[in-house]
């Protein structure tokens, strides 16, 4: 008997070894990561040379706790990233995981207003549907009904007004604009911040607004004191083939961006979140520390991998390969669409890509979800791992897919991806 406590009473098999966009369980069977895991493993399995960063780090440094410590390594991957991301003057704060990243976020929101004398402002506005985490704060302001309802008693819900989906039958600055009702709803002088994934990942695969959104939020943000967070622990670090995703729609500067799964690609526990001056400036200028913490925060060994991908995702230039890739992947999806009716949409940026699916009957979801899973089980049992969700139209109803495969994904990998998916919805066509 295993004393290992699963996720669900499912059987697991045992991984046993990864390479590129493969992995490998105890019998030898052989996946293609369709998914990169849950998004993560965005420079592909097995890179010989993060594991002896982390390594060289170990023996160097292994830990120093944030209170007491700064760390070589942390200060120069900080000032790698920000310059990455074209966020001058933003400040790192590093954390193990995309859950108490947002937490975070949350947090420091909440921090910065208090400091500028109006400790009145509490609420993050989001939108329904989105996913923001796990841990308690953060899965209250997610949009996701599923994941919420057995927490709900533990959460203040007025804390967490929440705007609907984009609409992409609307232009990006009228599909905006809806924020600014929800806003004066909610008393925009106790709104701390409206915080919101650039493309949204888990709870409704790959859906994006029309271009203009971001830019039409922050500004909409600023003239209501309401600070701009951007979650961009899916969608980011190159896997919308932009460094942020937040940026598809033209030049937007977020107060705060969240960070994680590609930040360390899956070699290790790395997450974080990068402040803009202004908040930084208000918050130490103010009571001079960042009231909050955990123990593992900016840990060296998991900042050294960061440090190590990011020279992969760099000297590979697997921005750009994430866009060639998905610009492929789309259109054999879009394909696939033509020739399995119940594939209703595909959609996505880069290498965050969404197969939508329903009742071909009606072009609509069906009544009841498991859809997604009779799809995904088909794909995995010819050798492809996908993330299926569902729940998107209105917490019950709505099937889909989740497809990123890591960015060093090649043309040829790609190919065999869309043969493996066509099978299992062929499979799954009645």
């Amino acid at each position: 008997m295993s004393n290992v406590f699963y996720r669900s009473t499912k059987s697991y098999p045992t991984a046993v070894r990864a390479e590129g966009v493969y992995l490998y369980d105890e019998s030898g069977r052989r996946s293609l990561d369709g998914s990169s895991g849950a998004l993560v493993a965005n420079v592909g399995h097995g890179r010989a040379e993060v594991a002896e960063a982390m390594a060289a780090q170990a023996r160097t440094l292994a830990f120093v706790h944030g209170s007491q410590f700064t760390s070589d390594v942390l200060e120069d991957y900080a000032a790698r990233l920000t310059d990455f991301l074209n966020l001058p003057g933003g400040r790192f704060w590093a954390v193990s995981g995309g859950s108490e990243a947002n937490e975070s976020a949350i947090k420091l929101a909440r921090q910065y207003h208090v400091e500028r004398g109006e400790p009145e402002r509490f609420k993050v506005v989001t939108r329904v549907p989105s996913y923001h985490g796990a841990s308690l704060g953060a899965l209250a302001a997610s949009g996701m009904g599923a994941r919420r309802e057995l927490y709900a008693p533990l959460m203040r819900e007025d804390a967490w007004p929440k705007m609907p989906r984009p609409d992409p039958s609307l232009s990006g600055e009228d599909d905006a604009d809806r924020v600014r009702a929800v806003l004066e709803a909610a008393g925009p002088e106790s709104v701390a911040a409206f915080m919101c994934e650039p493309v949204v990942g888990a709870s409704d695969a790959a859906l994006a607004p029309t271009s203009g959104y971001h830019s039409r939020i922050a500004s909409i943000c600023r003239e209501y004191g309401v600070l701009f967070i951007a979650d961009e622990v899916m969608s980011g670090m190159g896997r919308c083939g932009a460094p942020l995703a937040v940026r598809l729609g033209g030049d937007v500067m977020p107060d705060i961006v969240v960070l994680g799964k590609g930040l360390a690609a899956g070699y290790a526990p790395l997450a974080g979140l990068v402040a803009s001056a202004h908040v930084y400036d208000t918050v130490m200028q103010g009571s001079g520390a960042f009231k909050h913490g955990f123990t593992y925060a900016g840990h060296p060994v998991s900042v050294a991998a960061g440090r190590s991908v990011l020279d992969i995702v760099q000297r590979d230039h697997l921005v750009q390969a994430a866009q060639e890739r998905g610009t492929q992947l789309l259109s054999g999806l879009q394909d696939l669409k033509t020739r399995h009716p119940h594939v209703l949409d595909v959609r996505g940026h880069g290498l965050l890509l969404g197969v939508v699916l329903g009742d071909p009957a009606t072009g609509q979801a069906f009544p009841r979800a498991g859809l997604a899973e009779r799809v995904a089980s088909a794909a995995r049992a010819r050798g492809l791992l996908t993330y299926p969700g569902s729940g998107a139209v209105d917490g019950t109803r709505g099937d889909h897919l989740l497809l990123g495969p890591p960015l060093s994904i090649t043309a040829d990998e790609v190919t065999e991806l869309l043969e493996l998916l066509d099978g299992a919805l062929a499979a799954t066509s009645s």
